[in-house]
């Protein structure tokens, strides 16, 4: 399974939640996360998408600590089963 399976399957959920799932891109950032999630009443957080079995690369583990410090949850997700225990978790926050 490659990354684009796992990311795609994560827009598809949270579409499914009426939420949204926009492509982070941050120019002049290297290593922030690949995905904001976009869920109703106000409940957001970054996700990193993975092949199953990679890991983050230790730039995006930097950012990644940089984003949770200053409040931000951020996931990193390799498998389409951790999907919807993640929202689960992102919206009971």
């Amino acid at each position: 399974m490659r990354e684009i399976t796992v990311e795609h399957a994560l827009v598809i959920a949270v579409r499914n939640r009426g939420g949204m799932c926009p492509k982070h891109v941050s120019p002049g950032t290297a290593g922030m996360p690949d995905r904001l999630v976009l869920l109703p009443k106000g409940k957001s957080a970054f996700v990193e998408t993975k092949a199953p079995g990679r890991k983050p690369r230790r730039l995006q583990e930097v950012r990644h600590a940089q984003l949770r410090n200053l409040g931000h949850p951020v996931y990193v997700i390799d498998h389409p089963d951790q999907i919807e225990g993640i929202l689960d978790e992102i919206q009971a926050a």
